[in-house]
């Protein structure tokens, strides 16, 4: 495993362990209460960070061959 595919981590972390943070209904971030933003916000960056190691990983693999 490379170094990247521990980014994986944060967003299991966020979406997990983070919950009890952020778990309040003030402040209204974009019309929503704070812990929905939190979560929509946590599955938009994990797409993302997902996104980031597949570029990274095929690099990797495009430089192998």
């Amino acid at each position: 495993m490379k170094w990247y595919h521990f980014l994986v981590i944060f967003p299991l972390m966020a979406l997990t362990v983070g919950i009890y943070y952020a778990n309040r209904v003030e402040p209204f971030v974009m019309g929503l209460p704070f812990l929905m933003f939190w979560i929509v916000a946590w599955v938009v960056i994990s797409a993302l960070i997902m996104l980031l190691i597949n570029i990274l990983d095929s690099k990797k693999n495009k430089e192998k061959q």
